[in-house]
């Protein structure tokens, strides 16, 4: 594929070069008919490639794909309410579940910025529930980057802390109460602020939720889904919470959320660096042994990427930034059989995983190939 790529590129740029100027170009202007020439290509290698995704799983949702605020791919199919037959489209909002936590691990990294705390504080010293003898060592970042060996408050832990890896939303709504603690404001008016400046209009918690456009969510057979009662509201509720997974958004303002964090506007570079640093292996997560950061997962097989996955009650989703391509990949679904395994649930996430892994590292490739470095 990639030398068949890049001999579309090289036909490309000769016949830009001969139908428009005759001298020779300068590096900006070769740099510019590259860059377009790949991305009319890659839009048309993920058209080819992930409408199979829709029509292989029947997949009821959203799949987008972003460089910097540039569609490449944007694709709808099924219902946002299978009772009103009313379908999905590019602005329609739905919980994202788990990744939220990254939401709240900037909130935790913001404070750090202002000298509030260190990630290596003990969590006792700030809040009550953490002077018990068991937890009281139990560090923010260890909660952070799930190795506090936290499973619920009041059980004994799973481990000793810092020692090994257990995914734990109790530990990001205790973040969550450590963020209202030091910043005396409730956790969803913390959320809304941090929207509020990173310029998304369409993210919620269930406390500012007011969208029109609203997928719900679904369980049960196909044919005769049935909707998961009390939405949003279940989201801030014991056993998932709004730090850990009540977030709700759309692919635009995730995608806008990605450029904006990934592109240093939200946090300072130092602060982007340990977030995104691996402190943290997940041995049993359905993409395989990956890293986990700050609230952020990564994985290195093939072109580096962080992201994250989510799953409440009907709502599976993926959240992928590819760094060297500034490349979103958004896939938001209202749907899941929940008598399938989750790797089956997330098996056209995965799809669409492998297909964009592929295309990345020939889009990173022949950029490096063929891009003019600027004097």
């Amino acid at each position: 594929m990639r030398n068949y790529v890049i001999s579309f590129l090289l036909v490309s740029v000769i016949c830009f070069s001969t139908n428009c100027k005759s001298e020779k170009r300068k590096i900006k202007e070769h740099n510019e008919i590259v860059e377009n020439t790949i991305n009319a290509f890659e839009k048309q290698l993920l058209n080819q490639q992930l409408d199979s995704v829709f029509s292989k799983y029947n997949f009821n949702g959203i799949i987008a794909v972003y460089r910097d605020s540039i569609s490449l791919y944007l694709k709808t199919q099924g219902y946002a309410d299978f009772n009103l037959g009313t379908p999905i489209d590019s602005l329609t909002v739905f919980g994202i579940a788990s990744n939220s936590k990254q939401f709240t691990a900037v909130m935790i990294l913001q404070l750090m910025e202002q000298g509030r705390l260190s990630l290596e504080d003990k969590v006792s010293d700030y809040l009550d529930e953490f002077k018990n003898p068991s937890y009281k060592n139990i560090t923010i970042q260890q909660l952070l980057n799930h190795t506090s060996g936290l499973n619920y408050m009041g059980g004994g832990l799973l481990f000793e802390s810092g020692t090994d890896f257990h995914y734990s939303n109790e530990a990001y709504n205790m973040l969550g109460k450590l963020i209202e603690k030091l910043s005396g404001k409730s956790f969803e008016e913390n959320a809304d602020t941090l929207f509020k400046q990173s310029g998304l209009e369409h993210t919620y918690t269930n406390k500012t939720f007011d969208a029109v456009n609203s997928a719900g969510a679904w369980i049960g057979n196909r044919n005769k889904p049935s909707k998961v009662p009390n939405m949003p509201d279940r989201l801030s509720q014991n056993g998932i919470g709004n730090p850990a997974g009540g977030i709700l958004s759309n692919v635009v303002d995730i995608n806008h959320w990605n450029q904006q964090l990934f592109g240093g506007k939200i946090l300072r570079p130092e602060s982007l660096e340990k977030m995104t640093q691996q402190t943290a292996t997940r041995m049993r997560h359905f993409f395989a042994k990956v890293g986990y950061g700050d609230g952020i997962m990564m994985y290195g097989e093939g072109p580096l990427a962080y992201f994250h996955t989510g799953y409440v009650k009907g709502l599976p989703s993926v959240n992928i930034f590819y760094p060297s391509t500034r490349t979103s990949v958004i896939i938001l679904s209202n749907y899941a059989d929940e008598s399938k395994s989750k790797k089956e649930i997330f098996a056209p996430h995965a799809a669409v995983r492998e297909i964009t892994d592929g295309v990345q590292s020939a889009v990173s490739q022949i950029r490096e190939e063929l891009m003019l470095v600027e004097n």
